[in-house]
């Protein structure tokens, strides 16, 4: 509770289940947003979600390997190609507030290999979906 009684609403806890129509509204923009301002930077983009959480992962194509690389992964050239295509690079994860229509982000930290809760770039608890897409890949699709 507040000082003054009320309560405080968290940006990193509790949550809204996101209905259907919004997953549906909220992948497209994701992926419009995507698509403009960072195409070629990844090869697909996935949008998921599980109760309150939207979870955005982008995949690339690999770099190609050299010979060296392939005797120290003792892999081919096609099951090092197959591990890369489908490992997904972590972005972020959002929490879908329904009573405010807000969205908060955490951000995917290979370091702790877990989501940790952050705020927008203006400073800001809450956000929308492209500002949340927006700063975690022009730090892991740039």
């Amino acid at each position: 509770m507040s000082p003054r009684g009320g309560w405080v609403l968290s940006p990193h806890t509790g949550g809204s289940s996101i209905p259907p129509s919004l997953q549906h509204d909220v992948r497209r923009r994701i992926l419009a947003y995507a698509s403009k301002k960072y195409a070629g930077r990844f090869s697909r983009i996935d949008v998921r979600f599980c109760g309150r959480f939207c979870y955005v992962d982008a995949y690339r194509e690999p770099d190609r390997p050299s010979k060296a690389t392939l005797r120290v992964l003792r892999e081919t050239e096609r099951q090092y190609y197959e591990r890369l295509r489908a490992a997904p690079i972590h972005l972020c994860r959002l929490r879908y507030f329904a009573g405010h229509q807000r969205w908060s982000l955490a951000f995917y930290t290979y370091s702790h290999e877990r989501y940790e809760p952050t705020i927008f770039p203006n400073g800001e608890p809450f956000g929308t979906p492209e500002e949340a897409f927006n700063l975690c890949a022009a730090i892991y699709l740039t």
